[in-house]
This record gives structure tokens, sequence and C-alpha cells, in this order.
């Protein structure tokens, strides 16, 4: 999977991974289509960051759910 390139079917990819990783529960409020190309490289940095861990604590848990609600449109 290529992420160098913006486009809508990497932030779903990214979105869906992230969803999935994290286990949310609210995974309703957190829908591809509430992201734009604008921010991409922010959803990247996250996305990559939460991938390369093994292990999540409930604050940093909270701290990326805060995050990529800012990221939202």
């Amino acid at each position: 999977m290529d992420l160098s390139q913006p486009s809508s079917i990497n932030i779903e990819t990214m979105i869906e991974a992230i969803k999935d990783k994290l286990k949310m529960a609210n995974v309703d409020a957190m829908k591809a289509e509430h992201f734009n190309d604008s921010n991409y490289e922010d959803l990247k940095f996250i996305y990559e960051m939460v991938m390369k861990r093994h292990h999540i604590s409930a604050n940093e848990m909270q701290a990326i759910a805060a995050e990529l609600g800012n990221l939202r449109k």
C-alpha cells in the first residue's frame, strides 16, 4: 500500500486500520468521509504511530481519538 499520495482510498484505509487497532467503540463517529486531504500528513503520522505500537494505554487512546477529532472537517 502506497500512502505517499493523498487519496480518499488511503484515508479510508488508514481510518479503518486505526479503528481496528484501537478497537474503537463508536466507529460511526469516525468515518473516512469526515477527513480531507488538507490534514493527510497529520492523519498519516497518527496512523504510522498507532500501527507501530504493540500496546496503547487508555490515556493514549483518548489522546489519539481527540487528535483525530481535531482533524475532522
